[in-house]
């Protein structure tokens, strides 16, 4: 999927004290995506980000889960990959479909944002302060309707690295 590519206007006159610090974008989204460590894109933070502040709102065509199922059909022998996020028992968010770059949020199992349903919109806020240049992660906490088996939790991989890492994607069945 293409994404356009958007250059930071930056402050040209510093005092002396900040001349060697980093140039702070005065304008434009507070986040942007690129290559990530963790996995594929990411998103990262260009401007600081408060804690509680909402950041994004995870965009895509509002689909059922009956389309999820005919339109990206589970294949076993694959490890699991979607930009399917749910928004209630009826409907799921595609971003694949009109999303916007909130669908490159990793997950990590020490996020530092949580997701939000508002009157039927997700949004992504943050849980604590976060500085220009940090990725924005938040805990994707899935739940299959099977048992979250071996092999299950093998097709969910995590690559967050953090010390506490469960190894996937599934949260605790509910």
């Amino acid at each position: 999927m293409a994404q356009a590519k958007r250059t930071a206007s930056t402050q040209k006159t510093r005092s002396a004290a900040t001349r060697n610090s980093v140039p702070v974008p005065r304008r434009g989204p507070k986040v942007v995506a690129r290559k990530s460590k963790v996995h594929g894109r990411g998103v990262f933070a260009r401007l600081p980000i408060a804690k509680g502040e909402r950041i994004i709102e995870y965009r895509g065509r509002r689909i059922t889960w009956a389309q999820a199922d005919r339109w990206y059909p589970d294949d076993d022998s694959k490890p699991s990959h979607t930009f399917l996020f749910t928004l209630d028992e009826n409907y799921v968010i595609d971003g694949n479909r009109n999303g916007n770059v909130a669908r490159w949020i990793n997950h990590s199992c020490r996020p530092n944002c949580e997701s939000d349903i508002v009157d039927g919109h997700i949004w992504i806020e943050a849980l604590r302060d976060i500085k220009p240049g940090e990725e924005l992660y938040y805990d994707y906490n899935i739940t299959l309707e099977e048992p979250h088996t071996a092999a299950e939790k093998r097709r969910w991989p995590c690559w967050c690295g953090n010390r506490n890492c469960r190894g996937t994607l599934l949260g605790k069945k509910r």
